[in-house]
């Protein structure tokens, strides 16, 4: 059974910054991709971030180009998602997600055939 659980996320001023942990079992961690992706208030689920398996190509939505950085360490088998100078529009609930594939259309949550339970970001300004 694939289970996949995030850690890290909290309440933080603007400019602020948190770190989120994603911990996966139960498939082989490092021939999938991974990715983030946020759902805040009557808006729809959108994609934040996707890391090849090896990670050697990452991917961002534009607004969080340059503040967020997403890794990953195949040997622990998480996935970590550094958010920097954090606003207010950045609030939501935030969830790892596992790719079908190694690599591919990381950007849809189509591609993604395990999620997490989400962890809620609260960015107050």
């Amino acid at each position: 059974q694939v289970r996949l659980v995030e850690s890290g996320g909290g309440l933080v001023q603007a400019g602020g910054s948190l770190r989120l942990s994603c911990a996966a079992s139960g498939r082989t961690f490092s021939t999938h991709a991974m990715g983030w992706f946020r759902q805040a208030p009557g808006k729809e689920r959108e994609f934040v971030a996707a890391i090849t398996w090896s990670g050697g190509s990452t991917y961002y939505t534009d607004s969080v180009k340059g503040r967020f950085t997403i890794s990953r360490d195949n040997n622990k088998n998480t996935v970590d998602l550094q958010m920097n100078s954090l606003k207010p529009e950045d609030t939501a609930v935030y969830y790892c997600a596992s790719h079908s594939r190694a690599s591919g259309s990381v950007w849809s949550p189509v591609g993604y055939d395990y999620w997490g339970q989400g962890t809620q970001v609260t960015v107050s300004s």
